[in-house]
């Protein structure tokens, strides 16, 4: 069951891409569904994912394994926009910045045009 505390809307872009906008708490709770959400997608055939993370108001450790385990189950790499400064600042004290790449939020409205 959905947890409230977490939406996923999803956006197939085109065959091979899809964009996940992700909204209120990713953590210990509510990051299996993103991975399911994922996955289901690249069993769908879109490798390429996007992950706007315009929504997201906590990210937590179970937050940041999610991502990881995104960006090693598919093909492609996974693409983070939207970021805010919380999860940003995670993304480089943990590594994370040079696996998930992420650009500025300023960037990001370019990002969304893609698709």
């Amino acid at each position: 069951m959905p947890s409230p505390l977490l939406t996923i809307e999803v956006d197939r872009l085109d065959a091979g891409t899809a964009r996940l906008r992700v909204a209120g708490e990713l953590d210990f709770d509510t990051a299996a569904e993103l991975v399911e959400a994922a996955a289901e997608l690249r069993r769908d055939g879109h490798q390429e994912l996007w992950l706007d993370f315009a929504g997201v108001t906590l990210c937590d450790s179970s937050g940041l394994s999610a991502l990881v385990v995104i960006h090693r189950s598919g093909t492609a790499g996974i693409h983070l926009i939207d970021v805010s400064p919380h999860v940003r600042r995670l993304l480089d004290r943990t590594g994370l910045t040079e696996l998930l790449p992420a650009p500025p939020r300023a960037a990001a409205g370019d990002a969304r045009e893609v698709g």
